[in-house]
């Protein structure tokens, strides 16, 4: 296992943000940006890639998002878009990073999006992995993957049966028998710090109005079979963004950077090399 070096940033709001890091500090930074749902953090949803992007050359950067990792989970607020994209670009730059390619998974996506379209001179090139926002919040909500995500997280009761099976909603069903119980219980321990507020109280614009505004080269890749955003989101890109290309990857559902890993991990280091 590839060891991460660890440190917290206090930022606007009082909140902190926790970030791990992999790889050359000297190497250019690639910064990844997780999705949401319980148990989520950087480090576990980026497990399988992180040593490939290190033995690549890259400072590899992992941030927990507020409200998830060991990041700070205020309750009583809205978890808006633009307070993820505000307090990351705060930790990111105290951590002495001016300038990274993103690389986004599902919310992630949406953050290295809204991050682009507010400080692109910090953004280098895309890698989004079915990222959101770019529909109607009330639109992901008719998703079945949505549908089976109904829990009783934050609850007395919610266990690691529970969580076992809201991370395999993630997945094809081809690749939930690789769901370890190492992911299941890394996510759990995570999911019995986090408030309902995280999911509840989650906040989301719809920025695809905003993608011809973006000028920076894009890989988008996805799973045909993502229950939670529908790979049909690729075309948006494909119309609307100056320089993007995009892979679908069948049989595959909404994690393809843990269901395909060598080959998302390979694709995207030749992106971002090239």
């Amino acid at each position: 296992m590839t060891e991460l070096r660890q440190a917290t940033y206090r930022v606007a709001g009082g909140y902190d943000i926790h970030v791990s890091e992999a790889g050359d500090p000297a190497g250019p930074a690639v910064v990844f940006l997780h999705g949401s749902g319980p148990g989520a953090s950087g480090a576990s949803n980026f497990r399988g890639n992180i040593a490939a992007f290190a033995q690549a050359g890259y400072r590899v950067i992992l941030p927990d998002l507020i409200g998830y990792g060991a990041s700070s989970k205020p309750e009583g607020i809205d978890y808006t878009l633009q307070l993820f994209t505000n307090t990351v670009y705060d930790a990111l730059r105290q951590h002495g990073v001016s300038k990274a390619h993103l690389v986004g998974n599902s919310l992630g996506g949406g953050i290295a999006l809204l991050l682009t379209l507010d400080h692109p001179e910090f953004s280098d090139k895309l890698v989004l992995m079915a990222p959101g926002c770019v529909a109607e919040r009330e639109s992901y909500f008719v998703m079945p993957g949505i549908a089976k995500m109904v829990s009783n997280f934050g609850g007395p009761d919610f266990n690691l049966a529970e969580q076992k099976r809201l991370v395999s909603n993630l997945v094809h069903p081809d690749f939930a028998p690789n769901v370890t119980d190492a992911l299941v219980e890394e996510r759990f321990a995570v999911a019995r710090t986090q408030p309902k507020d995280v999911l509840v109280r989650m906040r989301t614009p719809d920025l695809s109005p905003r993608l011809g505004e973006i000028d920076k080269p894009i890989f988008v890749l996805w799973g045909l079979n993502d229950e939670f955003c529908p790979e049909a989101h690729s075309r948006l890109f494909l119309d609307h963004c100056s320089d993007v290309r995009t892979v679908t990857f069948g049989r595959t559902g909404h994690w393809v950077q843990v269901e395909r890993a060598a080959e998302f991990n390979a694709y995207a280091i030749d992106f971002l090399n090239g």
